[in-house]
């Protein structure tokens, strides 16, 4: 299915296919998403992965995204898991249909320390009208252990 050049999924896949393949490219890439989104932007995460419904992104551990305990604050996590499953539903939604978060839930398995990835492959529904639709993010340590996993709920609507 063809994406609406205009729809901001398909042009932040278009942005995506650009600057990926360069040197720095997913670095740029995820600053420039930033910029677009400035809370998102806050935590530094870096897109690694993005094609329509699949996305990865990765996460440095750091000082500035920590808490008293020296792990990832949980309030970096959901901003990690909500802007995953954000990428991977706008670039899956077919032209013509928008998506909102009306909900957010988030379990935290053991502390978050290392480098850690995002990854959210949700599955859209045929579209009919307006829809619930649950997406979920698993967020992995180095180890590759789920040390978060949040369920976000959008609104899918034409329009």
């Amino acid at each position: 299915m063809a994406h609406d050049p205009a729809a901001p999924g398909a042009r932040l896949l278009h942005l995506w296919r650009r600057l990926a393949p360069l040197p720095g490219g997913a670095w740029l890439f995820s600053r420039i998403l930033g910029f677009m989104v400035p809370y998102t932007g806050s935590i530094g995460a870096t897109v690694r992965l993005l094609e329509p419904g699949h996305v990865r992104v990765e996460l440095r551990d750091r000082r500035a995204v920590r808490n008293h305990l020296r792990s990832v604050h949980a309030v970096a996590l959901v901003n990690l898991a909500e802007v995953s499953s954000g990428l991977a539903m706008l670039t899956a939604l077919p032209p013509g249909v928008r998506g909102i978060v009306t909900g957010l839930s988030i379990e935290y398995f053991k502390k978050a320390r290392g480098t850690l990835v995002a990854e959210s492959q949700p599955t859209l529904p045929a579209m009919h009208g307006a829809c619930e639709l649950d997406v979920t993010a698993d967020i992995r340590d180095t180890a590759s252990e789920v040390v978060a996993r949040a369920t976000v709920r959008w609104r899918l609507s034409p329009g």
